[in-house]
């Protein structure tokens, strides 16, 4: 990775983790747990190479329309995974957030949410932003009301209300996003943190995430740094 410029904000569409395990005649479910290794892996290698902030999105709020067994499965995973599978995030000075909303999340989940963002809170070297029942829009509508009921008690003027006053009031104040990755070749973003990826790159490579190894990583690095990031102006 020497002489490559490392994107400071990546976001990650974990996608095709049950195409990946039906098309080895195993259960949707198979791939989300091997996605698992694969994600931590990931992260270690992230923190590594000297990415700031990553975000992830795990579990968007239109997931729980899916079948209730799979549903159930990765509710009982995400709070396996936070409490027994991050050990590295203290090693590796990761810090975790959450971006989304905690209705109707399992009290289990929540509690296993709530312990790892207060185990690695002092932590600085990546933040890692885990976007659980998470979607865009939902984002959007949870702003507005915290800034109407932040204006109705007259905490603000409408003069304060501009893009860097909405961007600190998301669900996490980050930096925008620099580089958006979604994994099995789908194109399209669905209601990922369209705010934050404004003047985002976006790659889309065909592997499906179990297989989103260091190597394809540093292959999404090398595509980075062939784009040309003008921010709307002209060279």
């Amino acid at each position: 990775m020497d002489n490559l410029v490392i994107p400071n904000h990546i976001g990650i569409i974990m996608d095709g983790n049950g195409r990946w395990a039906k098309e080895r005649g195993m259960v949707r479910t198979y791939g989300h747990k091997c996605a698992v290794s694969t994600l931590k892996d990931l992260c270690i290698y992230m923190a590594d190479v000297g990415v700031k902030y990553c975000s992830l999105y795990a579990f968007s709020t239109e997931n729980f329309k899916r079948d209730l067994s799979e549903v159930n499965y990765l509710m009982d995973l995400f709070m396996k995974v936070f409490h027994k599978e991050f050990d590295f995030l203290m090693e590796k000075d990761v810090k975790v957030l959450f971006s989304g909303r905690r209705e109707p999340l399992p009290e289990k989940v929540l509690k296993s949410m709530n312990d790892l963002v207060e185990k690695t809170h002092d932590n600085n070297k990546l933040v890692l932003n885990i976007c659980l029942n998470y979607g865009f829009q939902s984002e959007i509508v949870d702003t507005t009301i915290k800034i109407c009921d932040m204006y109705k008690k007259g905490n603000i003027s409408l003069e304060d209300i501009d893009e860097n006053f909405i961007e600190k009031n998301l669900y996490q104040s980050l930096p925008p996003l620099d580089f958006v990755i979604r994994t099995s070749g789908e194109l399209r973003l669905s209601n990922f943190m369209l705010y934050q990826a404004s003047y985002a790159e976006f790659y889309f490579p065909k592997v499906y995430f179990p297989d989103f190894n260091r190597d394809e990583f540093d292959k999404a690095i090398i595509e980075y740094n062939k784009r040309d990031r003008r921010f709307g102006g002209i060279k």
